[in-house]
């Protein structure tokens, strides 16, 4: 497997810095406004639920087996902790998608110093709407069944957190690495063929946004960054 999973993380952290460039800034507005509605609203509805499912699931328990709880608790509270995060993130990516399309353009245009033929302005973000909803909804679909397979597998002890990390870390960096891409007009089948010839930087780059997602008030701010640390990877790396 060709790549670096450190170098892959690295480009979060990267794109994080880059936010605040003037020719950025005032891209980063509308994502990040999106984000914080989105993010807020989902945890203060779900939080309740999430406790509650928790403290059912540890409610099954033997009283002989008490201890294991211990060990349970941050199995499952990671294990919840992630796919929410990939959850609400896909909801907020669905809605800010346009824009996040168009920050991509322009962080492109910044680090390569060359203009990319796509979106143009706000107003154009707005009518793009409609394409970048289907184009979420192919990504979705693609995420679902192997969701699945790993809701199943989650059943073995010790093993679901893992599986969804190593999930959420693929999907994470497909569905940012297809910001740059789609500026380009390549296909969700490149896409995806682009990350797996990075695959253990494209797994740094999206395990670390994967995590970033699952914590609270941090995943506020992760999808702008996310969005310019995929151009980064895309112009460095995939771009073949």
């Amino acid at each position: 497997m060709r790549g670096n999973i450190a170098r892959g993380a690295n480009y979060l952290t990267r794109g994080a810095r880059l936010l605040s460039h003037p020719s950025l800034r005032h891209f980063v507005i509308i994502p990040l406004v999106i984000n914080i509605l989105i993010f807020g609203s989902l945890i203060a509805i779900s939080f309740s639920y999430i406790s509650d499912l928790m403290d059912a699931m540890l409610s099954r328990i033997p009283d002989w087996l008490t201890f294991i709880r211990w060990i349970l608790w941050p199995i499952i509270g990671i294990t919840v902790s992630l796919i929410s995060g990939y959850i609400f993130t896909s909801v907020a990516l669905i809605i800010a998608s346009p824009f996040n399309a168009l920050l991509a353009e322009k962080a492109e245009e910044l680090i390569t110093g060359q203009a990319v033929a796509s979106l143009e302005g706000v107003g154009a973000a707005f009518l793009a709407v409609p394409r970048s909803i289907v184009r979420e909804l192919v990504k979705l679909l693609y995420y679902v069944p192997m969701a699945l397979l790993v809701l199943v597998i989650s059943f073995v002890p010790g093993v679901g957190a893992v599986a969804w990390l190593l999930l959420g870390a693929w999907m994470m960096s497909i569905q940012f690495v297809d910001y740059p891409m789609d500026n380009h007009q390549l296909s969700f089948t490149q896409v995806k063929a682009a990350v797996r010839s990075r695959r253990l930087t494209s797994m740094g780059f999206g395990g670390v946004v994967a995590l970033c997602a699952s914590i609270p008030l941090v995943n506020f701010f992760v999808v702008p960054a996310a969005v310019v640390g995929a151009t980064l990877l895309w112009c460095e790396e995939l771009d073949q």
